[in-house]
């Protein structure tokens, strides 16, 4: 499933929160909103590359080691993508073994390289060097800054979902992280979250994060460089200069698939109305989610009240930012001005009417 809708929305919340508490980092978050919301999705998932291309139109399709025999825009054949990168073809799967976990610090690392996963009790540690290094290496503008406080969401929501971390209690249809339970979430967070609650416009708003910049930051905090800064200080394992090349690759790729993705997500998520008007979701998505209709998936995401879940989501993101600014002093005294206000800054997301 997407990914992208889920962690946006946490992100999305994860400042809401971070203003309710007035934490300092709310007014760089603002500014630079589309890249805050990059970090929290292209800022870790550097697996966004295709799975496959489309012999009729030559357009990739799928979604990194996905495993696709016809194409699902024409239904024609495929062939296998790969990055063309100093004389070698690299596959998708190379790139998430490579790439995967560095990106996500605490989980998601190939055995042959678990010893260099942060552990929970350095975790934060690590975010707050990042964070400090944005500031002292990567500026002097805000912007990296918001794009590491985005990374942070991902890095946390991915802990919290998939149990890393404690936290959220949720129990939708068969667990927590399931791939039936995949499309619920994203269902309920595109339209009853995003659209109904937020008034995000998600065509919009996804195509501003696609379309903002490649930061470097994001090489410095994947230790795909050498050591330098805080973190090369405090976290001496690890680094691999070696990787630039194939992650600054990466990352421009991950922007033009989203790009493309964009669109084809939207379609798929949006709702058509039934034999008796009822809205009806994506035949796909109703199988994956166990044969479930569209009122089925949102009478179970009330039953195991997601919106709370969502809820705690947004709290123990807004916890680590409030902990990462304790543990680095420069986050503590960035202007304090509130910055744009929130009908300022997603007006342009608002759908018609």
């Amino acid at each position: 499933m997407s990914g992208i809708i889920g962690h946006v929305t946490y992100a999305v919340l994860a400042e809401k929160a971070a203003a309710a508490r007035k934490l300092p980092v709310v007014p760089v978050i603002r500014r630079h909103f589309s890249s805050y919301l990059c970090g929290a999705y292209l800022g870790c998932d550097v697996q966004t590359v295709p799975a496959a291309i489309c012999l009729d139109t030559g357009e990739g399709v799928g979604h990194g080691t996905q495993k696709l025999e016809r194409s699902p825009l024409t239904g024609g054949p495929v062939k296998p993508w790969t990055l063309s990168l100093e004389g070698r073809e690299i596959t998708p799967r190379e790139i998430h073994e490579t790439l995967y976990g560095r990106a996500h610090l605490i989980l998601g690392w190939p055995a042959r390289t678990r010893e260099l996963a942060i552990g929970l009790g350095d975790f934060l540690d690590y975010l707050a060097d990042v964070a400090g290094d944005a500031l002292e290496l990567f500026g002097p503008g805000h912007r990296p800054l918001a794009y590491v406080l985005g990374w942070l969401t991902h890095v946390t929501g991915d802990g919290l979902i998939k149990s890393v971390l404690e936290g959220i209690n949720l129990d939708l249809i068969d667990g927590k992280y399931t791939a039936t339970n995949r499309p619920v979430q994203d269902l309920i967070s595109f339209h009853d979250i995003g659209r109904g609650e937020l008034g995000l416009d998600w065509r919009a708003l996804l195509d501003d994060l696609a379309r903002a910049p490649v930061e470097p930051v994001q090489v410095h905090y994947m230790r795909c460089r050498e050591p330098q800064g805080r973190l090369g200080a405090h976290f001496a394992d690890g680094w691999a200069p070696e990787l630039t090349p194939l992650l600054e690759a990466v990352m421009t790729v991950n922007r033009a698939h989203q790009r493309a993705r964009n669109p084809r997500l939207v379609r798929q998520l949006s709702l058509t109305p039934g034999p008796k008007g009822e809205p009806t979701c994506d035949p796909e998505l109703s199988r994956i989610a166990g044969g479930l209709s569209y009122r089925e998936m949102r009478e179970a995401a009330e039953r195991a009240d997601f919106r709370h879940a969502l809820w705690q989501m947004g709290e123990l993101i807004a916890d680590a930012m409030e902990k990462v600014i304790a543990r680095q002093e420069r986050l503590q005294d960035l202007p304090v001005d509130d910055g744009p206000d929130w009908e300022t800054l997603t007006r342009r997301w608002t759908p018609p009417g």
